[in-house]
């Protein structure tokens, strides 16, 4: 368990070291990109990803069966984050607490299992495809799942 804080920092660091590195010299700006993102994510994630990886025949044989299995998994996930949500919502004039206490221990343990999550389908991901179109696709889900972090907890209220 002690390791796996140093871990995730290495992973965030090469994530973002590999964003540097493969960043396109004309790229858009950050608000175009993350809007495109959005747009597309919300039309067909599946169809946005596909487009942006562009795999052979044999690769998307290998990838998508099991982007389908950690989809499914994160879906799970983001379920109890919109619980948690929901939750709070529903009591926040009425929040103790013990309740806030409760609600962001529930938190940081899906931040934790989505985190784990990744981790463990990082390696299942490099026996497929090769690591820059890994980094890419790592790329892919970050900027999807900050998208829709920052459309909903920009509608949750701010704690009293």
């Amino acid at each position: 368990m002690r390791h796996e804080q140093p871990l995730r920092i290495l992973v965030a660091c090469l994530a973002l070291a590999l964003a540097a590195a493969l960043a396109p010299a004309s790229a858009q700006t950050a608000a175009d990109t993350m809007q495109q993102v959005r747009d597309s994510a919300r039309k067909d994630k599946r169809a946005f990803v596909e487009q942006q990886l562009k795999l052979d025949e044999a690769q998307a044989k290998a990838f998508w069966p099991l982007y389908e299995r950690y989809q499914k998994e994160l879906l799970a996930i983001n379920r109890r984050s919109t619980v948690a949500v929901v939750d709070y919502v529903n009591v926040q004039d009425r929040l103790t607490d013990g309740a806030a206490g409760q609600l962001l221990r529930e938190l940081t343990a899906i931040d934790t299992d989505r985190a784990k999550l990744k981790e463990a389908y990082l390696k299942r991901f490099l026996k497929v495809l090769p690591g820059k179109q890994v980094a890419r696709y790592y790329q892919l889900e970050n900027k999807i799942q900050a998208v829709q972090e920052y459309d909903s907890t920009s509608q949750i209220p701010l704690v009293k």
